[in-house]
């Protein structure tokens, strides 16, 4: 089995083995530097030769009879399978298509992440491109690697076009963005996973416009720069998205939704008379037109909004109440309440008004009245802790609104 290559290695390994025992912490820091930044040429020279032995390599899958030599690599190193095909689909473009990376890389001027992003930029050119034209656009990212990282030249690979040929770069790019957006739209999918412990699991994929939209409203709830420090900052970014994302749906406006059976669409929550004039905390239980069954206390917070059509129940189930959203707050009321409270009332919170949820001080349920002066505001974290009986509420003459935990 003697070959140069094998021999190489061996050395490769006798000179590594010269490390063992030698701690860099006794290095000067330019040593170190000197250090980090020649190893990082070394696995770069590494990663093209395994590239460019691993393309060579089709063989060994016939000879072993494994499904193909990415297969038999990841078991013979205990590798994950799916890195290694990506590696090995990797190794083919740069063998096949895109040897000017692949030289760059040999060399050490790149490194993986680089030579991954570029030629994933350059498989992503017209197929009817002119060879010159992808030889130019090759070059030209190759070049602009000795200063930029995989982010940068991912942005640069997706407009190499107007740096090579910008007299067909719009057309290119016009035709590029719609066949992603078709792409998008045939796998645009949206899933419901009810976990069975009182929540559910949202699996979507949507158009990135789609996406950046929801994100941007999103942000505009969650940002930093709008709010000083609360409870709510002290929550991870996934946990806070999740709650705008609660807000947003819950505060969407009803007429603006498609008609169902004639009526416009709108979710009902049917509570005993009885239930609804309990107190914070007592055991009761409302149902939803959607089939839920929630707590009272909750079914309170969700009559305090106009999005929520409350059916209250008398004797016999009989309907004893209809709300309705002009019963709770009007548009001019809630506009009203908009210029008194420009933010969440709460102490230490900053939600815009926009974002927030109108809440009855007294509660309705108790004889309280749909009156400016009667109302405040409160963003949708705060307006769940006002309904929660683990809280007492505090409303103070400064029109802002204190939380503390009862004992």
């Amino acid at each position: 089995m003697n070959h140069p290559v094998l021999s190489v290695y061996a050395a490769i390994d006798a000179a590594f083995d010269e490390l063992i025992g030698v701690d860099p912490l006794y290095m000067t820091v330019e040593q170190r530097q000197a250090a980090l930044a020649h190893s990082a040429k070394v696995r770069a020279r590494a990663e093209a030769w395994d590239l460019r032995l691993l393309a060579a390599s089709d063989d060994i899958a016939e000879t072993t009879g494994a499904r193909s030599t990415a297969t038999w690599v990841a078991v013979e190193t205990r590798d994950a399978h799916g890195a290694v095909r990506r590696r090995a689909s990797l190794a083919s473009a740069l063998h096949e298509r895109w040897g000017q990376v692949d030289s760059a890389l040999e060399a050490g001027a790149l490194n993986l992440a680089q030579a991954r992003v570029i030629a994933d930029a350059l498989d992503a050119l017209p197929d009817e491109l002119d060879p010159a034209l992808l030889g130019k656009a090759q070059a030209h990212l190759v070049e602009q690697a000795a200063e930029f990282g995989p982010r940068e030249l991912a942005r640069l690979g997706e407009r190499v076009l107007e740096a090579v040929a910008p007299e067909i770069a719009d057309e290119a790019e016009y035709q590029r963005l719609l066949a992603a957006e078709r792409r998008a739209h045939s796998a645009t999918t949206l899933f419901f996973r009810p976990r069975g412990d009182g929540s559910t699991d949202v699996n979507a994929r949507v158009p990135d416009h789609v996406a950046h939209r929801l994100r941007t409203y999103l942000d505009g709830y969650t940002s930093p720069r709008n709010r000083r420090l609360g409870d709510v900052d002290a929550l991870p970014l996934s946990r806070r998205r999740g709650e705008a994302h609660c807000a947003l749906l819950e505060n969407l406006p009803a007429r603006g939704l498609p008609r169902q059976g004639g009526t416009a669409t709108t979710v009902a929550v049917t509570v005993e008379l009885d239930t609804l004039l309990g107190e914070l905390g007592e055991a009761g239980v409302a149902i939803t037109s959607t089939g839920d069954r929630i707590t009272a206390d909750q079914a309170r917070r969700l009559a305090c909004s106009a999005a929520i059509m409350p059916f209250v129940m008398g004797g016999k189930s009989v309907i004893h109440d209809q709300g309705r959203a002009r019963r709770l707050f009007s548009d001019s009321l809630r506009t009203a309440l908009n210029l008194l409270h420009p933010e969440c009332t709460a102490d230490d919170c900053s939600i815009p008004a926009a974002w927030t949820e109108a809440h009855h001080k007294v509660p309705w349920n108790k004889g309280g009245r749909t009156r400016l002066h009667d109302g405040t505001l409160l963003c949708p974290f705060h307006h769940h802790r006002a309904h929660d009986p683990a809280w007492n509420v505090t409303y103070q003459h400064d029109g802002t609104t204190s939380f503390t935990r009862r004992q």
